[in-house]
């Protein structure tokens, strides 16, 4: 498999975006955009979770695009708390769209604040079938608006993250499981943190498994 794996720029609200995409070679293969960590505690689209995240869904045979929000790396503007992320998240979902528009399925993912935008922008985006949250924190923000949520998706969260007290979590559980005609499945990583370190390998194989279950019904 050629993974070929092509640097490009996206136009977004606040100029320029950066992006890594790589295309499947498969027709009306599904697309996935991934979202990155926030950008003022360093996080890029080149974090390892995020990479991670995108190798396997390339390695599923989806078009996957991975971008870098306004003021983050070669991306022009600058951290905008949010709305402008968001505004950029769903920039990059249009730009992914016009590439693939035969795409059998469109799913969203992020990574902690990338997996926030992620969620904001399934509220937005009907057309999005799936999402993948990777360790959320729903003790610093509020994810009252998925109410309901539009689609069911995947949360993976470490059994040991340092940054959000298992309460909340199960908080989050208790009210995305009590919505009717979704799914959201909750999947627990036992030894990992809030940034699976030593415990790619485990999140990988959740993520897999995830992504062959739900991309068999197509």
């Amino acid at each position: 498999m050629d993974n070929k794996i092509l640097e490009i720029f996206i136009p977004g609200p606040a100029g320029r975006l950066e992006a890594k995409y790589y295309k499947s070679k498969k027709n009306t293969s599904p697309i996935v955009l991934v979202l990155q960590p926030h950008p003022q505690y360093g996080g890029t689209m080149n974090n390892k979770v995020v990479v991670d995240i995108f190798n396997t869904f390339m390695e599923n045979d989806f078009s996957v695009c991975r971008v870098n929000f306004r003021g983050v790396g070669k991306s022009d503007g600058e951290f905008d708390n949010g709305q402008g992320e968001l505004a950029d998240a769903a920039a990059a979902l249009d730009w992914l769209e016009r590439e693939n528009f035969d795409n059998s399925q469109c799913w969203v993912s992020g990574f902690s604040f990338g997996s926030l935008i992620a969620m904001q922008l399934l509220m937005r985006r009907p057309e999005i079938n799936r999402f993948v949250a990777v360790s959320p924190q729903p003790n610093v923000y509020d994810f009252s608006f998925l109410s309901p949520c539009p689609t069911s998706g995947l949360i993976i969260y470490g059994k040991k993250d340092e940054l959000v007290p298992i309460e909340y979590i199960n908080e989050l559980d208790k009210r995305l499981s009590a919505q009717r005609g979704i799914k959201v499945e909750f999947q627990g990583v036992t030894e990992a943190n809030h940034f699976f370190s030593k415990t790619d390998k485990p999140l990988i194989k959740t993520l897999s498994k995830y992504i062959n279950k739900e991309t068999a019904l197509y």
